[in-house]
């Protein structure tokens, strides 16, 4: 017999941590490669951890509620496989991205939509039941319909091989055995890091209230915003700029297109992955808006990573981001907002799809707000939020003389780091996202 080491994996560049908030396999339990042996959350996601190897959990190193570092050996798992004890290597999030997991680049109009492996639904798939879908041609329409026996009805690497073997019938999954209850949480010491951190935080001000009130506990993703809000805050000096913009062509020629569009790609065309386009221009033009601040130096990113902010149902935000957003046309952004943002309310995103954002775009328009004032997402240096279009009155100039008509018009709210960001820079490229939307070409193809 050999005992496995399974240790905290790592969830993304900047996570150092991560929380144990239930464990899916009790002491003695047998396990199967890919079956969740416990759930865990970070500052950016929730997450499962599968096992690696066949097995019988033999060891908990931590209960539930504790704080452990990412590489920290957390459970132990007996194997038959012989063979010498040894801690296994830091491992990637179960669900990290896979060059065949980002939603692909549409080349052309008339080119039909290209395949990819990001599932379609709202279920999660492992990287290993993903590559076995790849090299035994299962598409992912099938794979959607596999019975899975996992956690959650999760298709586990048993499941598929069976599908396989079965030349495309899946066999009926066994009922699963009701889990023992979960021994009760215990209290447990945080890494040194987190409490220097806690040190150097400032004290909280308790206040005297009066009169009628409920007190409701803020959850975790809520208490997670609050200090990333109130971080942002004291580590950049905030300056915000505001343009106005007449969309009114933009605003006809998505009113002519939209249809079309969804017949082409099934995507549905919103004004968001338009303002990311004109975004991801004028960042080009503009490199030092899409940076970051390392001590005294700037880091100019290479790469345009956007943001996209996303509100879920129970008013949380979140923000997962389009990686390489300046190699993607519009119908390979619509793909990539609607995927990500679908996911987002379900809870289905991967770690890393939060992480390495250069810039982020906030649609406040979509709540009916005519602007706003956004906080810089550490560690970039600028964010834009968009505002509702709204039909006004405005003076155009004919060569007639002026006139008054009636334009489809909205504000553009640019936030940005005054520490390296001036005035002219950070107005300069608020003004030029605004010309790029007002110069839509109303007679071009989509």
């Amino acid at each position: 017999m050999a005992r496995f080491e399974l240790v905290m994996p790592k969830m993304g560049e900047s996570i150092i941590e991560a929380t144990i908030l239930k464990w899916s396999v009790d002491i003695g339990g047998d396990i199967e490669a890919e079956d969740t042996v416990l759930e865990i959350a970070t500052d950016k996601v929730d997450s499962e951890v599968p096992a690696p190897v066949d097995g019988k959990l033999v060891e908990r190193m931590f209960e539930e509620g504790a704080v452990v570092p990412v590489g920290e050996v957390i459970a132990i798992i007996e194997t038959e496989a012989a063979g010498h004890e040894a801690p296994a290597p830091v491992a990637e999030a179960p669900a990290a991205a896979t060059a065949t997991q980002e939603v692909p680049y549409v080349p052309n109009p008339a080119a039909a939509p290209a395949a990819t492996a990001e599932p379609e639904g709202m279920r999660f798939y492992s990287p290993l039941v993903l590559n076995i879908a790849r090299t035994e041609g299962v598409s992912m329409a099938q794979l959607e319909n596999i019975p899975g026996t996992g956690r959650r009805g999760r298709v586990t690497k048993k499941d598929i091989l069976a599908y396989v073997a079965g030349n495309g019938h899946a066999a009926a999954p066994a009922p699963a055995a009701p889990a023992a209850p979960a021994p009760a949480p215990a209290p447990a010491a945080k890494p040194a890091a987190t409490q220097e951190v806690a040190k150097r935080a400032p004290k909280e001000i308790t206040f005297t209230h009066s009169g009628n009130y409920e007190i409701q506990e803020m959850d975790r993703m809520r208490k997670l915003i609050a200090k990333n809000m109130v971080n942002s805050k004291q580590v950049s000096a905030h300056v915000t700029s505001f343009v106005e913009a007449d969309v009114t062509s933009l605003v006809m020629w998505r009113n002519r297109v939209k249809n079309q569009f969804m017949e082409e790609y099934g995507e549905k065309l919103t004004f968001t992955p338009i303002f990311i386009q004109a975004v991801v221009k004028a960042l080009r033009e503009h490199p030092m808006v899409n940076s970051s601040i390392d001590g005294e130096k700037i880091l100019i990113k290479k790469d345009i990573n956007i943001g996209v902010a996303v509100a879920l149902p129970n008013d949380n935000l979140i923000v997962p981001v389009i990686r390489h957003a300046d190699r993607l046309n519009l119908a390979g952004l619509s793909a990539a907002i609607n995927d990500l943002a679908s996911r987002a309310r379900s809870n289905n995103l991967r770690p890393d799809e939060l992480e390495g954002g250069t810039y982020t775009v906030s649609n406040v328009g979509t709540f009916g707000n005519v602007m706003g004032t956004p906080i810089i997402l550490q560690p970039q240096v600028a964010i834009l939020a968009t505002g509702a279009i709204r039909k006004l009155p405005a003076v155009l100039e004919t060569p007639q003389g002026d006139v008054i008509a009636i334009r489809q018009k909205m504000f553009l709210s640019h936030s940005y780091d005054h520490r390296i960001i001036d005035g002219a820079l950070g107005g300069r490229f608020v003004k030029r996202v605004g010309d790029i939307l007002e110069s839509w070409d109303l007679d071009q193809d989509i």
